[in-house]
């Protein structure tokens, strides 16, 4: 019995895998990282969420979200402003720029990649994403470590 009869190796392997293909296609065709992806969609569906709270999502520590907002601004994808609700806080958001940039790398993902689970079948493709949903559920419930506090397809 191999490693790809291991549930656990597989999913780890392959969004390794995934992750590292998308992060090269990214890069080379918007200038952009798979971290900077995921962060910039995180602030389109939510720009009040604190880097903290980012950071745990996602699967990485405050600083690193911090200097990936920086490289973002820089590149004019993300804008910070005083919340005005409290004036401590500050709201990082997308700008059209950045929206568009989000919106052509989804796009880029979906093309690049669409042939490989094109592979399967609708109705495998289909019951993938309802099995990864249900997993999500269970696996990011609150109180989880790394949990988050979104709903899929939201």
């Amino acid at each position: 019995m191999g490693p790809t009869t291991n549930l656990n190796y597989l999913l780890q392997h392959l969004s390794e895998v995934l992750g590292k293909q998308y992060d090269e296609a990214l890069q080379t065709h918007l200038g952009i990282g798979l971290s900077q992806y995921k962060l910039l969609m995180v602030l389109e569906w939510n720009p009040r969420v604190q880097q903290r709270t980012i950071a745990s999502s996602l699967g990485q520590t405050e600083a690193s979200i911090s200097r990936q907002i920086k490289l973002l601004k820089d590149k004019g994808l993300l804008v910070t402003r005083l919340d005005p609700t409290n004036r401590r806080r500050h709201i990082t958001a997308p700008t059209t720029q950045g929206m568009q940039v989000t919106e052509a790398a989804t796009a880029l993902i979906r093309r690049s990649f669409g042939p490989e689970f094109g592979r399967l079948g609708e109705d495998q493709l289909l019951q993938l994403v309802s099995t990864l949903q249900q997993l999500h559920q269970i696996v990011c419930r609150p109180g989880k470590t790394g949990a988050c506090d979104h709903q899929l397809g939201v």
